[in-house]
């Protein structure tokens, strides 16, 4: 896993091969990151990384300046994973919660200026958890969210819905809440 920009930026961390996660590729994260520079100013946002795998999102965000970021995921593996990276890099700002992910939706109170969602693409339900983060109160007012998804899926008429944008095997629908 390699962080692409930022204060981390160029630093690789070796993923254990027991990590069951599908982690976004180099090529579709840098492509991700150069669109999402231009709709938010991640310096000082509030960040959740839904189903956070690998942590790739989580330490990007991070190394772009993300006041803080919490991380949801249950594996215990990866779950290790992310609490070794963020040892080694001696980030204070990143919240690993280990639970269910689609329970946090339900249950949070809280709400971000940024979301980012990378459930497995075989997970029950995939096609509601748009909606579900939509309906939650995860967002407020000038939110982002972004679902990354393979291209059985179309989000393009549910509300809010800004673009989508595929690179390679892998997309993503980007949505805006407006102020």
């Amino acid at each position: 896993m390699r962080i692409i920009r930022g204060k981390y930026g160029r630093r690789r961390f070796t993923v254990p091969t027991n990590i069951t996660a599908r982690p976004t590729t180099d090529f579709a994260r840098e492509n991700i990151f150069n669109v999402i520079d231009n709709l938010i100013d991640l310096e000082d946002a509030k960040c959740l990384d839904l189903f956070a795998g690998t942590g790739a999102i989580s330490f990007e965000l991070l190394s772009r300046g993300a006041a803080s970021v919490t991380a949801v995921e249950k594996s215990p593996v990866q779950g290790r994973f992310i609490e070794k990276v963020a040892r080694e890099l001696g980030d204070k700002n990143l919240r690993l919660l280990r639970t269910d992910a689609l329970r946090y939706i339900r249950e949070a109170t809280g709400s971000f200026g940024f979301v980012f969602a990378d459930p497995p693409y075989d997970l029950d339900g995939f096609g509601e958890i748009p909606s579900m983060v939509l309906e939650s109160q995860l967002l407020h007012p000038g939110s982002i969210f972004i679902i990354e998804h393979s291209k059985a899926f179309d989000f393009s008429s549910l509300p809010n819905f800004y673009q989508h944008r595929a690179y390679g095997s892998v997309n993503f629908s980007i949505f805006i809440i407006p102020e």
